[in-house]
């Protein structure tokens, strides 16, 4: 279970650990460093160097780096923002190996160089970078000199991925036994480039000891909750979502998210709908149902048909009384719900009315807007994004999904899940429409909140890396049977 992610006193404490299980200290190091010299080596050929190391583990691990690099026969300087005799324990022991030329970090530290290894400070960051590496890192980035960084590029924070100082743009990032919540979320994520994650030697039973509920979002956590699909089944085993449109003028987006939910495997899915609002979807739906209901008593008599189990509500419903209206009666049928745009800014400023409504089936996707509409203030006051959306996910008592370039997963439990693999391509109107619906697709066939949410977000990710630039809303559902087909290609016997 490689997809954990580690914050910053998990991974000392794991340090700690193995350490005190009989992996000395300077041996971590050294695998450390030699994980950075094979993955530099893989990705450059050899050429001059420049070796830029802090005063403390991390600049341990550059001066590793620095003399396996030398012995493979590349041109190597190191240069040290302090002393080597202020260098204490495996890092000054380190230092002594070094046979080679040493300097202070000055900005002509990167003279000549057409290589600079980035081993001043690692993720434990947790103030500004300035000074004379703030001055070498700002003259690093006007020469377009590549970077690799050593755990994190120097100025952005491991514990929450925000910037201190001038950070360089890496474009390799090495770090240790996992990724930390720096190389997640943004903007730190896109200071890191590739990163490469490399065994140093800590034993999977130290990970497994560490009590970690936070991932990375890859189908390994959420496979074995993904809906299969059995010879002997139908459609009516499959789940029939039920996606709530607005009024005549404000239709596109319930299609969405409903074209969302069949192309993500629901059975049947049926657009309900005003009176006012039937012929105008009837007129562009096939595959998918139409039904006309008459207010929150006429949504409930529907919904009474207990087959219908999922609804996604929200995408062009407009925002007011009647669509709060709607939505407690939504959440008073008990069944897998997932609430979306004006779902959710129907509550703003009454947020407690819509969460004491809330059972383990909900999902809540908002985008930041929306979030601090519901969670005022809270992104201001939680130290990222990551812990907002899990301090989100206890208040209301819903699976919370904060939607963004870094969207994070958040259970009321506890557990999350940072997505990465969703390009820029997707911030079009109507793909947040789209994805609300996949979830109650999946959500439809079985899958508990979390996962569902989970493997809907990166099933909406993967689709916008399909198509590309240029991609409308509308594209997204023809992308998921490709989608889809990939992903039970890599699993294990090619099912899902």
């Amino acid at each position: 279970m490689t997809q954990e992610i580690l914050n910053i006193a998990q991974m000392g404490e794991a340090d700690r650990r193995a350490i005190e299980g009989g992996a000395p200290g300077v041996d971590l190091m050294e695998a450390a460093g030699r994980g950075c010299a094979e993955a530099l080596c893989a990705r450059w050929r050899p050429r001059p160097v420049a070796v830029l190391c802090g005063p403390g583990n991390n600049g341990g691990d550059g001066f590793v780096i620095a003399r396996l690099l030398k012995e493979r026969g590349w041109d190597v300087r190191v240069s040290c923002l302090v002393p080597v005799s202020k260098l204490k324990g495996d890092a000054a022991h380190m230092a002594a190996l070094w046979e080679g030329e040493l300097s202070p970090l000055t900005l002509d530290s990167l003279l000549g160089a057409r290589l600079v290894v980035d081993a001043v400070f690692g993720a434990g960051l947790s103030k500004p970078v300035g000074g004379i590496v703030g001055d070498v890192f700002r003259a690093c980035a006007a020469s377009g000199v590549p970077v690799m960084a050593v755990d994190v590029p120097s100025g952005v924070d491991g514990a929450s991925g925000k910037i201190r100082g001038p950070a360089p743009i890496a474009e390799l990032t090495v770090t240790f036994a996992r990724k930390k919540i720096g190389h997640m979320l943004m903007p730190g994520r896109a200071r890191c480039g590739e990163v490469v994650v490399v065994d140093i030697g800590i034993p999977a039973d130290v990970i497994a000891g560490l009590a970690i509920d936070v991932f990375e979002n890859t189908p390994l956590l959420w496979r074995s909750r993904f809906p299969e699909i059995c010879m002997e089944g139908h459609k009516y085993n499959r789940g029939h979502v039920v996606a709530v449109s607005g009024g005549p003028s404000h239709t596109g987006a319930a299609r969405l998210a409903a074209r969302g939910a069949l192309r993500a495997g629901a059975g049947l899915v049926t657009v309900a709908c005003p009176k006012a609002s039937l012929l105008v979807n009837a007129a562009h739906l096939t595959t998918e149902m139409v039904q006309a209901f008459d207010g929150p008593l006429g949504l409930d008599e529907m919904l009474q048909d207990r087959r219908k189990n999922a609804i996604v509500i929200g995408p062009g419903c407009g925002v007011g009384a009647r669509t709060a209206s709607l939505v407690r009666t939504v959440l008073r049928a008990q069944c897998a719900a997932v609430l979306d745009a004006d779902a959710l800014t129907s509550f703003a400023g009454a947020p407690q009315t819509l969460f004491e409504l809330m059972h383990d089936r909900v999902v809540l996707t908002p985008h930041e807007g929306e979030f601090e509409r519901l969670f005022a203030g809270l992104i201001r006051q939680a130290p990222h994004r990551l812990e907002a959306a899990r301090q989100a996910a206890g208040e209301s008592g819903a699976v919370i999904v904060l939607k963004g370039p870094d969207t994070v997963i958040a259970a009321p439990g506890g557990r999350a899940a940072i997505n990465a693999n969703a390009p820029p391509f997707l911030a079009t109107a109507g793909s947040g429409d789209v994805l609300a619906g996949i979830i109650t697709g999946l959500a439809a066939q079985g899958m508990p909140a979390f996962e569902a949410a989970s493997a809907g977000v990166w099933l909406h990710g993967e689709a916008g890396n399909l198509l590309g630039r240029g991609l409308i809303a509308e594209d997204l559902p023809q992308a998921l049977p490709r989608v889809l087909q990939e992903l039970a290609v890599r699993a294990p016997g090619g099912r899902v």
